[in-house]
């Protein structure tokens, strides 16, 4: 592992990884916090105004830019910006499970999505974590993949499916 991709990178990719970094770490704080209190409401906002920033900033990315500057994963930011919308508005309006579900998804299904993109060979992420063995991060997408699945699958099935 190397810091020197992340040093080397130009700033805006900089900063995108670092708020994608905070997103991933405050996340489980924010979605598992038993209170939904002053603290839950504070580590939130300071969730959404990241979300929303490493979302934007994804535009300044154009490294696998497939149709003109951009990408499939620009969807996904797209797809973010209306989520991290829908969410705020359904806490607002005092819609708490509608709230829930959305940023759930959106961690889960959007951050974690866009997380393994970054283990594709080429890229900051795979160049810092696998610099001796770029292709690996094939396996990590797989790997994360997998437990999407399965996450999505036992959430299907309740909460007496995922204790067993």
């Amino acid at each position: 592992m190397t810091a020197s991709p992340f040093l080397a990178a130009p700033l805006h990719i900089q900063a995108h990884a670092l708020a994608a970094l905070l997103v991933l770490i405050l996340g489980p704080f924010v979605i598992l916090r038993s209170r939904r209190d002053r603290l839950h409401r504070l580590g939130g906002y300071v969730w959404v105004v990241a979300m929303g920033f490493t979302a934007l900033s994804s535009f300044a990315i154009h490294s696998f830019a497939l149709i003109g500057p951009f990408s499939p994963i620009h969807l996904l930011a797209v797809l973010v910006l209306w989520s991290l919308w829908q969410g705020m508005a359904h806490a607002f309006a005092g819609r708490i499970r509608a709230h829930e579900a959305v940023f759930r998804n959106l961690y889960w299904r959007g951050l974690i999505v866009a997380g393994l993109f970054n283990f594709l060979p080429g890229r900051v992420v795979s160049r810092a974590l696998l610099p001796e063995t770029p292709e690996l991060g094939y396996a990590v997408i797989v790997a994360g993949a997998a437990a999407l699945v399965w996450h999505a699958l036992s959430a299907r099935r309740g909460p007496a499916a995922q204790l067993a």
